[in-house]
C-alpha cells in the first residue's frame, strides 16, 4: 500500500495508486457482494410476508362481511357500543 505522510505528521493511505484495487478491493467487492445478497434475501422475505398478509386480508374482510350480512343489527349496535366505549376513554 503507498502512503504519503502529511503536514501534521500523520501517514494517510493514497487510494490512486498500483495497490488500490489489491487487497482492499477484494474486501469492498466481498463486502458488496454480501450486502447484496442480504437485500436479496431481504426482499425475498418481505414479498412472502406480504402476500401472508394479503391473503389473511383477503380471508378476515371476507369473514367480516358474511358476519355483518348475517347478523346487521347487533353489528350495528356493537359498533355504536364501541364507540361510545372509546369516546368515553379518549376523553
Amino acid at each position: 500500500m503507498n502512503s504519503e505522510t502529511s503536514e501534521s505528521g500523520m501517514t494517510s493511505l493514497n487510494m490512486n495508486g498500483p495497490g488500490a484495487t489489491g487487497l482492499n478491493g477484494n474486501v469492498v467487492h466481498r463486502v458488496a457482494q454480501k450486502a447484496h445478497e442480504t437485500v436479496d434475501k431481504l426482499e425475498q422475505t418481505v414479498a412472502t410476508g406480504s402476500e401472508r398478509v394479503m391473503t389473511m386480508q383477503e380471508e378476515y374482510g371476507s369473514y367480516a362481511r358474511e358476519q355483518i350480512k348475517a347478523h346487521p343489527l347487533s353489528t350495528v349496535a356493537g359498533a355504536f357500543a364501541l364507540g361510545l366505549l372509546l369516546g368515553k376513554i379518549l376523553r
